[in-house]
């Protein structure tokens, strides 16, 4: 798994590549939190790039959904490929996690100074 991270206001829009299993869900986990600790409103995960993700994956976003929660932040996960989507829908996460067609999509729900900085990029 690799991911890269942009800023968009008090935002940060996370997007994870490859698989994320108990390989590098720790990694993963850290990384969410890393941007959770740097973002001001929110944080957005797309998983646009993700091939399949296992439940140590899932345990790291309800982590990092739960230390959002905590410090009043947003969370809101985007870009699900149908497989992922089949995954989130069959261990019913897509319950518990605000979810989105796209980042832009992600990104306006959890906060409108990160879209107008999302749109001017």
């Amino acid at each position: 798994m690799t991911f890269n991270e942009s800023r968009f206001g008090g935002a940060v829009l996370i997007r994870p590549a490859g698989r994320i299993d108990l390989s590098n869900a720790e990694a993963f986990k850290e990384a969410l939190l890393a941007a959770l600790a740097s973002a001001t409103t929110a944080v957005v995960v797309d998983l646009g790039a993700i091939d399949y993700i296992s439940s140590a994956g899932l345990r790291s976003m309800v982590i990092a959904l739960r230390s959002a929660k905590s410090a009043s932040k947003g969370f809101a996960v985007s870009g699900l490929t149908p497989m992922v989507l089949e995954i989130f829908t069959i261990s019913r996460f897509n319950l518990v996690f605000s979810i989105h067609a796209s980042a832009r999509d992600a990104l306006a729900a959890v906060s409108p100074d990160a879209l107008i900085a999302f749109d001017a990029s």
